[in-house]
């Protein structure tokens, strides 16, 4: 027998299922939030119900904000259920559920009037987003905003019916401005290294195109601070939904599955006031660079690195990756030899202690984090969190043998099948034009390396051509297993 998720169903829930300890008829929205996917619900949505639970802050409730058609699924799976959330964590030795109520509303993704009007409301002091990498219309290469993507243009053209984020959010700046209203502060829930700043570019860059003052009213006005976030949260599927009525009793159309592990490393810089997250574990700092840096080179680029070797060899589950002594092997060499050693210190962080909870948190058998989830977005993934790695021990005159190694992998995989024959399938916006460049790559691997818009000065190092190609062609000839040995061995 199981319990339909609703308000009304609160009362009803198993006693192994915890409920909020407030009334989500009494809060009062704070924050606008682009991207309410799990990521969000498991992270930014926890610790606010936690802080609510604790009995304050009730005025920074969230209101869901969205452009994509599955922001519009998302919206109508949750609105059947009042807005609430069920969030499971576990690991092998820890295994809990609860309902979290932090979120209140959720805009419709086309009702773009509404979205800015909701963002003009002085009540609203912070617009939050988790939008993906891919999301920020960077020039991967170069890392700069590129403010002639097609969907840019169309929003300088047109602010006031804008189809992007930034133009959503800087019509909501503008508003607020022709109305007297003080800005809200604009906080980037994403991977990206100075996620804050790369969102100020983004929208200054596109006011920019509409009107330079504008873009230096956004520039001395609008605070966007810097953050480091972290949660392994893998996709719902169908098993994650029977897992919870099974085992809690609780039917959630979208239900989050965890890890326990949470982190949150803000900068302190919000003019309009901000809730008092510190109460419950986040991180205030004035600089967030060396956090984000650490997280980013050495868990992300740590599951890039774990990816796609882990495909090719048809292994669907990232723990499944690590109980693989040549997997777990490889990211442990690659970790300690090439990515840790070109990192600036963390205050108070060791990076071998660090490196061991994410070797513990990728072995993880409870999260049901899959291989393909990780193999994802590579174009925009691997420029963020395996490159800029790469670029730096070039730099130094060091060793890149395992840097090259991912690259490589990356490239094996993205010729469309694994070592046995099946289908790499992949989510990629430059998926097609991957598959095409790593097939030539086969005879001439010169030819993916020459996506600059990737690679940037990288592809065109002598040193990384030759590592690569070398590592590419053992690849091809002796394949996955044999490679690793081989690189395991100092023989690659």
């Amino acid at each position: 027998m199981t319990v339909k998720l609703s308000q009304a169903a609160l009362k009803q829930m198993p006693q192994n299922v915890g409920v909020p300890r407030y009334d989500q008829a009494n809060l009062k929205a704070g924050i606008v939030h682009f991207g309410i996917g799990n990521f969000h619900r498991a992270h930014q949505a926890v610790y606010l119900d936690e802080l609510f639970n604790g009995g304050s802050d009730h005025e920074w409730a969230i209101v869901g904000a969205g452009v994509l058609p599955s922001d519009e699924t998302m919206r109508q799976k949750l609105s059947d259920q009042d807005w609430l959330t069920t969030v499971v964590e576990q690991d092998s030795g820890h295994r809990i559920a609860h309902i979290t109520a932090s979120m209140i509303d959720y805009l419709e993704p086309a009702d773009t009037e509404a979205t800015i009007s909701r963002l003009a409301d002085p009540t609203i002091r912070i617009v939050s987003m988790t939008i993906t990498e891919g999301g920020y219309f960077i020039d991967p290469a170069s890392g700069v905003f590129n403010p002639k993507h097609p969907a840019i243009v169309a929003d300088a053209a047109n602010i006031k019916s804008p189809k992007t984020v930034f133009g959503l959010i800087l019509a909501g700046l503008m508003r607020r401005r022709d109305e007297g209203t003080e800005p809200f502060t604009v906080m980037s829930c994403d991977n990206i290294p100075g996620n804050g700043h790369v969102t100020s570019d983004a929208v200054s860059g596109l006011a920019a195109l509409i009107d330079p003052g504008l873009a230096k009213w956004v520039k001395d006005n609008v605070a966007f601070p810097n953050s480091m976030v972290d949660r392994i949260t893998p996709a719902t599927t169908d098993r994650e939904r029977q897992m919870l009525a099974t085992d809690f009793g609780v039917e959630d159309n979208w239900p989050v599955f965890c890890e326990p592990f949470k982190q949150w490393v803000l900068e302190d810089h919000f003019p309009t006031g901000r809730p008092a997250l510190e109460k419950v574990g986040v991180t205030f700092v004035k600089d967030v660079a060396p956090y984000e840096l650490m997280k980013i080179r050495i868990l992300n680029g740590g599951h890039a690195a774990i990816a796609y070797p882990a495909a090719l060899m048809d292994i669907h589950f990232v723990h499944e990756a690590m109980e693989e002594p040549l997997i777990r092997d490889f990211l442990t060499k690659l970790e300690r030899d090439e990515i840790i050693p070109v990192l600036p210190p963390v205050p108070g962080m060791p990076f071998d202690e660090y490196f061991d909870l994410i070797v513990r948190r990728f072995s993880n058998p409870k999260i049901g984090d899959t291989i393909q989830r990780l193999c994802q977005d590579g174009s925009n993934r691997q420029p963020k969190f395996i490159l800029p790695t790469t670029a730096d021990r070039l730099k130094a005159g060091k060793s890149i043998t395992g840097l090259a190694l991912v690259s490589a992998l990356w490239c094996r995989f993205c010729a469309g099948t694994t070592d046995t024959g099946k289908p790499t399938n992949y989510l990629d916006a430059s998926a097609e034009r991957l598959k095409v460049e790593a097939l030539k790559a086969k005879d001439d691997p010169k030819a993916f390396l020459a996506m600059s818009d990737i690679f940037g000065e990288v592809g065109t190092t002598p040193t990384f051509v030759e590592t690569f190609t070398r590592h590419l062609r053992t690849l091809w000839d002796k394949g996955t297993r044999e490679t690793l040995t081989l690189y395991l061995q100092g023989n690659l």
